[in-house]
């Protein structure tokens, strides 16, 4: 492969050539023309003189070629690294457990493997993308949490400072439980923050949460949730969903994808939200957690949505486009 920096290109080598062939000049003077050793100008006008008419016409005689050695008398043979092979895709094992097993050095057995395509294993295929979008607001809401550690100051991992007391150590200052609802079509949250996760708990939350929506003009008609029992087997959400007439749809063991809005917006919050800032303790974050939500509706571009906030469609309900 030709160096970018290089300063014989393919072209400068023909030139190099030319003047030595062409217009009679010695090799120290060509080599001095282009800025090269004698040594170099020698080298190629040279293997200009041995190629064939062909390699000449086409250039071939002038372009860089393989550093690999014509012949590797200790390389190993085609059935030692066959052996390599069959070993990898059966067990699956690295070069240091395959060289143990079969005889060798973790280097040479990383060589067959790196030759062949073996050296990494091979990825599944990602599954397709299935995108969705309900067409009011309303339609579909997705519900999930997340905990937060509660502290008393930050943490090393955005201040580096590791000089925690005994006492800090051995106190269990527990969790905050981040409830959050998401709106299908419009991306608009609502989220509160609580002691656990449990039935009771979801329930009030889901309560206020529909209450707020309704506010603002949304009517729940369906909510999705993972099958946590908090969610499958809370009698008194299933009482609450049904006096409001809110269809519950749970979504498949180890399939979090159909959820993602809520898992996306999850990790928005994270993002900016809880690990964002530097704050004196969780009081402080949780005091924030308003204000953040607030601009997320509100500000906050969207990319879903053209960038433009949440709120943008709530303005505009499908039954107020008349």
């Amino acid at each position: 492969m030709q160096h970018p920096n290089a300063v014989l290109t393919p072209a400068s080598r023909r030139r190099l050539v030319e003047l030595v062939e062409d217009r009679g000049l010695t090799f120290r003077a060509a080599a001095a023309a282009l800025g090269v050793g004698v040594a170099t100008a020698h080298a190629w006008v040279v293997r200009w003189r041995a190629a064939a008419p062909a390699e000449r016409a086409s250039g071939q005689c002038l372009r860089d070629r393989s550093s690999r050695p014509h012949r590797c008398p200790r390389q190993m043979s085609a059935l030692e690294q066959a052996r390599i092979i069959l070993a990898r895709r059966r067990s699956g094992w690295g070069p240091r457990l395959l060289a143990g097993e079969l005889g060798g050095h973790h280097s040479s057995v990383w060589k067959v493997l790196h030759r062949h395509g073996f050296s990494r294993p091979e990825r599944p295929a990602r599954e397709r993308a299935h995108r969705y979008e309900w067409p009011c607001p309303g339609d579909l809401l997705h519900m999930d949490t997340k905990r937060y550690a509660r502290f008393e100051r930050p943490g090393h991992a955005l201040t580096g400072v590791r000089d925690r007391t005994r006492a800090e150590k051995v106190a269990r200052w527990g969790y905050q439980y981040a409830h959050a609802i998401v709106d299908d079509h419009s991306r608009l949250a609502y989220v509160e923050l609580h002691d656990d996760e449990r039935a009771a708990t979801v329930t009030a939350f889901t309560e206020r949460a529909l209450r707020w929506f309704a506010a603002r003009g949304i009517r729940a008609r369906r909510l999705m949730t993972d099958g946590a029992w908090a969610y499958t087997k809370n009698h008194s959400l299933r009482a609450l969903l049904d006096r409001r007439g809110v269809r519950h749809l749970v979504t498949r063991p180890y399939r979090p994808q159909t959820n993602g809005k809520v898992e996306r917006f999850h990790q928005t919050m994270a993002r900016e939200w809880a690990y964002g800032m530097l704050y004196r303790s969780h009081r402080h974050r949780q005091r924030a957690l308003r204000y953040w939500l607030g601009h997320y509706n509100e500000r906050r571009p969207h990319s879903a949505l053209g960038a433009q906030a949440p709120i943008s469609r709530v303005r505009n309900l499908c039954e107020q486009d008349n």
